[in-house]
């Protein structure tokens, strides 16, 4: 053994979800006692993967059944994808790929670019994972961040000082979850050190974190991390908006939730299990999965432990397969939201409600399990959340959420368009009808735009304020709303009112961001109102002059315009 690693040691800093509040992982930092051997490592591939080899075996040492983050330099990998040396310690104390994501960091400017994809590409293939470390403060393009994909993304520290007090800080965290979103990663912020950061980084959209306020890194792993009790306006972020009119349906991804499985081969014993089981107590739960992590069978912790508890229960059971004692497991994939893992616990046995669901990645590989607790308590909290955006008049929501939806339709280069409705001299008609008919007047309104928009999966409606509306939809479903709004006759207090519709269609490609779709719909808005006649609507492209009249007439014009039956 080379002599360096004798004044070696490791230190293990948990990583937290912020979601249930529980230590997800243990990333593994070497520290050594005297010499340079990190900057060794960097400029040698082979020692910089021994490092990550021995921090996996002096992991094992801590008898730890959680997740491993390695750290690993981008050169290393492009020149030695098989990563022979972590492959063997990982194989050697039993663990399986799964269970380790490798924390890619940088430099990253001058490692061949093909390289590093194929080697991120063959470690994924064989079940490892794969982060991207240091984001923000490294030298890792946009771009080549895109190609990676990464599993997780890990925001450098230096981003989270002074978060709390920094918009642009705020923002970028916020952007970059956008972007996670987007490629299927998982956001981490590291350097959490206040909970004012914490708050924060929560505010922001992050999922996990790491930080001295929560633990430091320690020679042995931390049984016990703090977490604050988040303050009054940083929840965690909003899931975002989906489903036709109202409140959305989706719910948050199920990713968010994800806990540490406990694993054993197919081939177990009801001792093994019962012992594994008596050893962790904070296990509700054991997975028999097949030699590549499949999971074939689930068993649930008080029901196996009441089976062997029983009279003549250990004798009959304790040296025969733990399988006899097992249930089919619940599974669901990484892309599930929770609201979905809800339909999977629902339609079972009702005894078997309280049961973990097992989330398996696209080869049906074990990534964890999620918690019905966890995720009730998401979706009781996301519905208080919904309830609060919601305009009280209208029961829709607000701009931010189809903002959001734009923003995503947008990354996912879809074509969209989207509409600005509201009421033709609203003033004068609460003036002339009253409040209260103005009120109904606007309750009607958002009724009929909410009925359509259930019937249309891509659309999406939202309620400003006062008289104006917002609906997103595909371009190819414009009809249906103009149809609901523009040829229903409508009238306060007995007086007839008459709405304006601007839509501005957006290819892909046309617009960077909401606010650039809202900019090229103002004017739009304006050439509405500026026609005469019966409910109007016109329609424009970004970056094209002119526009479209699809109802009414402009001043002069001896006919108004009528769509064809």
């Amino acid at each position: 053994m080379p002599a360096w690693t004798d004044q070696l040691r490791f230190a293990f800093q948990p990583v937290v979800n912020l979601a249930t509040g529980s230590v997800a992982a243990l990333e593994i930092l070497a520290r050594p006692e005297s010499g340079d051997v990190l900057t060794a490592a960097r400029r040698s591939a082979d020692l910089d993967a021994g490092l990550a080899g021995l921090a996996v075996r002096s992991a094992a040492q801590q008898e730890t059944l959680l997740p491993l983050h390695v750290n690993v330099f981008a050169a290393t990998l492009a020149e030695l994808p098989g990563l022979t040396a972590l492959r063997k310690a990982v194989h050697d104390v039993g663990r399986r790929p799964w269970e380790i994501t490798i924390d890619v960091g940088g430099p990253f400017t001058h490692v061949p670019r093909r390289a590093l994809l194929e080697a991120v590409a063959g470690l994924r293939q064989d079940g490892y994972r794969v982060g991207a470390d240091g984001v923000g403060d490294g030298d890792l393009p946009l771009r080549l961040l895109g190609d990676l994909a990464p599993d997780l993304v890990k925001l450098d520290a230096s981003l989270c000082a002074g978060l709390d007090d920094d918009r642009g800080g705020r923002a970028a965290v916020a952007a970059m979850r956008q972007l996670c979103e987007v490629l299927g990663s998982v956001l981490a912020v590291e350097g959490v050190e206040t909970e004012r950061q914490y708050a924060a980084v929560r505010a922001a959209g992050a999922q996990l974190a790491q930080g001295f306020l929560f633990a430091p890194p320690a020679r042995r792993p931390a049984a016990d991390v703090y977490l604050p009790e988040p303050r009054d306006g940083y929840g965690p972020v909003a899931s975002g908006y989906a489903g036709g009119g109202a409140a959305g349906a989706a719910g948050p991804p199920v990713t968010r939730f994800l806990q540490p499985a406990a694993l054993l081969p197919m081939s177990a014993s009801a001792g093994a299990v019962r012992s594994h089981l008596t050893g962790f107590p904070g296990v509700s739960g054991v997975l028999l999965v097949d030699p590549d992590g499949v999971p074939v069978r689930a068993i649930d912790r008080d029901r196996f432990l009441l089976s062997l508890s029983g009279r003549y229960g250990h004798a009959l059971y304790a040296d025969r397969p733990a399988l006899r004692l097992a249930d089919r497991p619940r599974t669901v994939g990484a892309d599930a939201t929770a609201w979905e893992v809800l339909d999977v616990v629902t339609d079972g046995d009702r005894d078997r409600t309280g049961d973990d669901v097992a989330v398996v990645d696209e080869q049906g590989r074990c990534m964890g399990v999620v918690h019905l607790a966890d995720i009730l308590r998401a979706l009781a909290e996301s519905r208080v959340e919904e309830a609060a955006r919601l305009n009280p008049l209208t029961r829709l929501p607000g701009s931010d959420a189809v903002n959001a939806e734009v923003d995503r339709r947008i990354a996912d280069s879809r074509a969209f368009a989207l509409c600005w409705l509201d009421v033709d001299g609203f003033k004068q008609v609460n003036d002339g009808a009253g409040f209260a008919a103005g009120d109904a007047l606007i309750r009607a309104v958002g009724q009929a735009l909410a009925r359509t928009a259930a019937e249309l999966p891509a659309a999406r409606v939202g309620h400003i304020g006062g008289d104006d509306f917002l609906v997103l939809a595909a371009p190819d479903d414009l009809e249906p709303f103009a149809a609901a709004v523009l040829d229903t006759p409508w009238s306060a207090g007995g007086l007839p009112v008459t709405l304006s519709l601007a839509t501005v269609v957006c290819a892909p490609g046309s617009v960077t961001g909401h606010a650039q779709a809202a900019a090229a719909l103002a004017p739009l808005k304006k050439a509405a109102k500026a026609l005469t006649g019966a409910s109007s609507w016109v329609l424009g492209r970004p970056g094209v002059r002119g526009h479209e009249v699809r109802r009414g007439r402009r001043r002069g014009d001896r006919e108004p315009y009528h769509p064809a039956p």
